[in-house]
């Protein structure tokens, strides 16, 4: 698995106002890029962009040679978000919410349930795939939004601020996670405010305003814990 992500001269423009200004940006297979900068900045419209939710004013996305946006705002099936307000149904279960993205993507209701327990279980929170989400803390919460973004095995996560409701050693899991599957072949983009996210990336974007600094570079940090680097003018 070889191909690459490319946001070619992006830019967004929603009535007068310039969500981004253009830019171009490249995120590699078997890697994890960190997407920094302050609230507003362009994160999250950066990861809805490369995902396929929205498409930009200008420029385009791309995996491969084939378009990430597929004229609906629906993200292709080799992709997998998981997102800031965690996008879990508040009446479904714990399991059913992970389970229903892969029914959705063709798997068996029982082998959909058996994978989203093992996923819940990957995320220490094996023992509330019978709770209902409304039921749950935000932490909890938050990493059932990983199991399920985890748990179809995309070619392409995309990750909005997944640790932030994390305490220390769920975010590091958190992280280590993420690692595994960049390690396996995956595209892994991160958005986040945390510098121990960045410092473990292995490259490093930071926005502000909608503008890409020239902090561009190779992080050279590959695991939680080898060091810390900061936010580089973010």
């Amino acid at each position: 698995m070889t191909e690459t992500l490319h946001l070619d001269d992006v830019q967004l423009t929603i009535g007068e106002h310039q969500i981004l200004q253009s830019m171009s940006l490249v995120f590699h297979p078997g890697e994890v890029t960190a997407v920094s900068g302050p609230s507003g900045s362009g994160k999250t419209t950066i990861l809805s962009i490369a995902g396929g939710l929205q498409r930009p004013t200008r420029g385009s996305a791309s995996y491969g040679e084939l378009p990430m946006w597929q004229g609906d705002g629906d993200p292709r099936h080799d992709v997998a978000f998981v997102l800031q307000v965690y996008g879990l149904v508040p009446i479904l279960s714990a399991r059913e919410n992970v389970a229903i993205a892969l029914r959705a993507r063709g798997v068996s209701p029982a082998e959909a349930n058996r994978t989203a327990d093992e996923h819940l279980r990957r995320f220490h929170i094996g023992d509330l795939g019978d709770r209902q989400v409304e039921e749950l803390s935000g932490g909890q919460m938050q990493r059932v939004a990983c199991a399920r973004g985890f748990a179809v095995s995309p070619r392409i996560l995309l990750a909005d601020e997944p640790t932030s409701e994390l305490d220390e050693g769920n975010r590091e899991h958190v992280m280590a996670q993420l690692r595994a599957e960049a390690e396996r072949g995956a595209i892994v983009v991160v958005a986040t405010h945390d510098p121990a996210v960045v410092a473990s990336a292995d490259r490093h974007y930071v926005l502000d305003d909608g503008v890409l600094s020239d902090h561009i570079e190779p992080v050279h940090l590959s695991h939680p814990g080898s060091g810390n680097l900061g936010f580089g003018g973010a």
